[in-house]
């Protein structure tokens, strides 16, 4: 039997054309759906500031037409012939990747995110066929099973979207320090998307949640809508000397420069800071770290059965992002917005709804 299926099919986008990042209508034609594949029909998609990084060029890598968007949710319409763990009309999700060499160490152990061959990312990125990935701003996308997620299917959609990128980026390496311990203290720095999903989990895991910002006007949110236990301003010196050693935890969404001294100093002896942001450097005293025999960790997304065990957890839990619902017309618009940090806490776009 031949590889391929179906035949190739129309695509509808939303698509940047230049370093402008400005978006617009655009058609392609996505690959056929072949004996492992998924074709899923793409009811919603969330806004990344990775969206916002690549249509304008801010890596000098970008190629255009370039579509975004890599927090995924749909319906399957199509399967191959030897998928078993999808059927059409199934909730699936689809994450930051879709490829990765299926053989090493990583991708044998479900941590594709961290293949040896490198990941391929979802949008602007080289598959395997040599054809450029184009994200989830577009009607619906193919990919290999293994890259596809089940949704609960009493999970919402629209909510779902959001746990792809900032929801997983939080989970991955909060269950890989043993963040998961009731009763520990949990300090979340920056209350963006990734942020609020922090305290999200940190709350269901049952610790004592501390929120540090450099806005007084996210205090009411962050006690109140999330249910953070505490809300520090990160520039009152007295309140931050006060902290001093309290923390078992610290997870750090702040991507923009920061003081990490500060913050290494609210630890425990031997506790863990780990950072999900990207600032443009990162500089710690070596005392703060080698004295309080604490550990600095970084982490990305997560593998495929992480992200598996997340969308699970979440819906057991019934763990929601707050999210802001837009219909593609308005993206240009929001992508200006999450440039401001105007947002709370997630974007998400109605693309069943409004892409036609």
């Amino acid at each position: 039997m031949s590889s391929t299926e179906s035949g190739e099919e129309e695509c509808l986008s939303w698509a940047a054309r230049d370093p402008s990042g400005l978006l617009s209508p655009h058609t392609f034609t996505r690959r056929s759906v072949t004996s492992d594949d998924v074709s899923v029909k793409i009811t919603h998609c969330g806004v990344c500031y990775a969206d916002v990084i690549w249509t304008k060029n801010k890596h000098g890598d970008s190629k255009y037409p370039l579509i975004p968007g890599h927090e995924i949710s749909g319906i399957v319409n199509k399967v191959g012939s030897n998928v078993h763990r999808f059927k059409v009309g199934d909730h699936v999700g689809v994450g930051t990747y879709v490829n990765s060499c299926r053989e090493c160490d990583y991708c044998n152990e479900g941590q594709e995110v961290s293949c040896v061959k490198g990941q391929v990312f979802t949008f602007n990125a080289i598959d395997h066929d040599g054809s450029v990935t184009k994200g989830g701003y577009s009607s619906h996308i193919v990919v290999h099973e293994r890259y596809c997620y089940k949704i609960p299917v009493d999970y919402p959609l629209e909510s779902a979207a959001p746990l792809l990128c900032a929801g997983i980026t939080v989970y991955a390496p909060m269950m890989r320090h043993n963040m998961n311990q009731p009763g520990k203290s949990l300090g979340v720095i920056g209350l963006g998307g990734l942020g609020h999903m922090a305290v999200k989990f940190g709350k269901a895991f049952g610790l004592k949640v501390t929120v540090f910002s450099t806005s007084v006007s996210k205090k009411e949110e962050a006690l109140t809508l999330l249910g953070a236990n505490n809300f520090v301003i990160s520039s009152d010196h007295d309140q931050m000397k006060g902290l001093e050693k309290s923390l078992d935890f610290v997870i750090d969404t702040a991507s923009g420069d920061h003081a990490f001294d500060p913050y290494m100093s609210l630890l425990k002896i031997a506790g863990t800071y780990v950072l999900v942001g990207f600032p443009s450097e990162i500089k710690i005293s070596p005392a703060n770290l080698n004295l309080g025999m604490r550990m600095l960790a970084g982490s990305v997304t997560g593998g495929t059965k992480v992200t598996q065990e997340m969308l699970d957890f979440c819906a057991a839990h019934k763990i929601y992002p707050n999210i802001e619902v837009i219909p593609i017309q308005k993206i240009n618009e929001a992508l200006e917005r999450v440039v401001k940090k105007d947002i709370k806490y997630r974007f998400v776009i109605d693309i069943k709804n409004s892409l036609k």
